[in-house]
C-alpha cells in the first residue's frame, strides 16, 4: 500500500505528464490550423502581400508566374467566375497574392491579363487571366513550387504558365 507522500508524488507526475501532453496536443492543432485546420480568420497575412508586379521565371516547371519577391504564383482549380474559393484556413496556407491598387506587368506579362477582384475582407487580390492568384506558404524562398499540384481545401493548386494555363507537371525538388 502506497504512502500519502507517494500517492501525492504519483498524482503530480500524473498531471505533468496531462500537461505535457495537453501542450504538444496545444501545439499540433495550431500547426494543422496554420496547415488546412479551421482557423476563423480570413485575414490575408503579410506573405501575401508584395504582388505589385507579376513577372515570368523560368524554373524546373517550365516559364511560370512569380511576384516581386520571386515566389511561385498558384491558382486553385475550385476558384471559379472570377471568384475566390479560398478563405479562413486555407487563405492562411495559400495567401491571396494582395495589392493596393493595380497590379504592374513585369517582363513576358501581357498587362491586359492582369486584374483584381476584391475579397470578403475587403483585401484586394491580383487575378491573371480572371484566375484569382495565390502564393503558398510552404515555399520558403524563390523558385520553391513546393505547392505544385498540391491537393487541399478540396481542390488542387497549380503554378500559373505566362499563357495563363496551370502547370501540371510534378516537381521533386523545387527552385530555378
Amino acid at each position: 500500500m502506497e504512502t500519502f507522500g507517494e500517492e501525492r508524488e504519483l498524482a503530480m507526475s500524473m498531471s505533468r505528464r496531462h500537461l505535457g501532453l495537453v501542450a504538444v496536443l496545444a501545439v499540433t492543432l495550431a500547426v494543422a490550423a496554420c496547415g488546412g485546420g479551421s482557423g476563423e480568420s480570413d485575414s490575408t497575412p503579410a506573405a501575401g502581400a508584395g504582388g505589385g508586379t507579376i513577372h515570368v521565371a523560368k524554373t524546373d516547371l517550365g516559364d511560370i508566374l512569380v511576384n516581386d519577391q520571386g515566389m511561385t504564383v498558384y491558382l486553385f482549380e475550385k476558384d471559379s467566375g472570377g471568384t475566390s474559393s479560398c478563405a479562413e484556413a486555407c487563405a492562411t496556407a495559400w495567401p491571396p497574392l494582395a495589392v493596393t491598387g493595380s497590379p504592374a506587368a513585369g517582363e513576358g506579362i501581357d498587362a491586359a491579363k492582369l486584374g483584381t477582384i476584391t475579397r470578403p475582407d475587403g483585401s484586394t487580390q491580383v487575378t491573371y487571366i480572371g484566375h484569382p492568384l495565390y502564393l503558398f506558404s510552404g515555399d520558403a524562398k524563390p523558385g520553391d513550387t513546393k505547392g505544385q499540384e498540391s491537393e487541399a481545401f478540396g481542390a488542387e493548386w497549380y503554378a500559373v504558365s505566362s499563357a495563363g494555363d496551370t502547370v501540371e507537371q510534378k516537381v521533386t525538388g523545387g527552385g530555378y
